[in-house]
């Protein structure tokens, strides 16, 4: 990497890279209070769409990270956007928590009386499913409304470890109806990084996006110009990054979010 090369704005993920559950992971609220000393911007952008905005502000807060709502782009208000703005008129039946349902109220979005009378089923992490959620989001689609998720993760880094994410749930729903997802916002899909690039007012190649997924944080990056660092405090390790092919590879790897005053400070020399 040139060494004149350093970052205006940065995009930092949540699950893994500032947090894991409610436990802040250690240095990351040092590490952004750093880059905003810098006079760096930063957005938090999360493959999360089980919570809103205001709630994710305040998970932020309780560690002590402070920040605006706006700063916050969550696949619940992207998803909650693109409905908005592409499908007005559509009637969406929710899997999914109350924080997404404040964000799809929040942009206008029509909901249906019943599954059957849906045109779209918008699914989410569910930490609290139970089997009549899950059969109404079948009954749905099965009625022909066509599925947008918030994200495809397959898991996710807990408290107690590694958990079923969207994936599981969206696995299930194609299974048994037969029915291939429709849409899917969350990263690496370009919607998620348009959102933060144009929260940032700036173009891709004076960003840096850090995460602790390849296939979602580090592949967004590499698909959209920006320069890409991983962390593994999360879902990745060093070895899985350095296995894949050199396009695809993380320009840096870092033990954690507190390495980057380290990695900045290099740049700058």
């Amino acid at each position: 990497m040139a060494k004149d090369w350093s970052p205006d704005g940065f995009i930092l993920d949540l699950d893994g890279t500032v947090y894991t559950g409610s436990r802040p992971i250690p240095g990351a609220a040092e590490a952004v209070a750093y880059l905003r000393a810098k006079g760096k911007r930063i957005v938090f952008l999360s493959n999360r769409g089980n919570i809103s905005r205001r709630m994710c502000r305040e998970r932020l807060e309780a560690i002590g990270i402070p920040c605006e709502a706006e700063d916050i782009i969550l696949t619940s208000s992207v998803v909650s956007r693109y409905l908005a703005e592409h499908e007005p008129d559509a009637r969406v039946w929710v899997l999914g928590e109350q924080g997404l349902r404040d964000e799809l109220a929040a942009h206008g979005v029509r909901f249906a009386a019943r599954p059957q009378e849906a045109d779209r089923l918008v699914v989410t992490l569910h930490e609290t499913l139970t089997y009549a959620e899950l059969n109404d989001a079948f009954r749905a689609v099965r009625a022909g409304a066509r599925i947008i998720a918030t994200n495809a993760d397959r898991t996710f880094p807990g408290e107690d470890g590694e958990a079923i994410d969207v994936g599981g749930l969206l696995a299930a729903l194609t299974h048994t109806t037969g029915t291939e997802v429709d849409t899917v916002v969350g990263k690496p899909s370009p919607l998620m990084a348009e959102a933060a690039l144009d929260r940032l007012g700036l173009p891709p190649e004076r960003c840096m996006v850090i995460g602790d997924s390849l296939a979602s944080d580090i592949a967004m990056g590499r698909r959209m110009g920006l320069r890409t660092a991983l962390v593994l405090t999360g879902s990745a390790t060093r070895e899985a990054a350095m296995a894949l092919d050199e396009a695809e590879r993380p320009d840096w790897i870092l033990d954690s979010l507190a390495d980057i005053r380290r990695l900045l400070e290099e740049m700058e020399r």
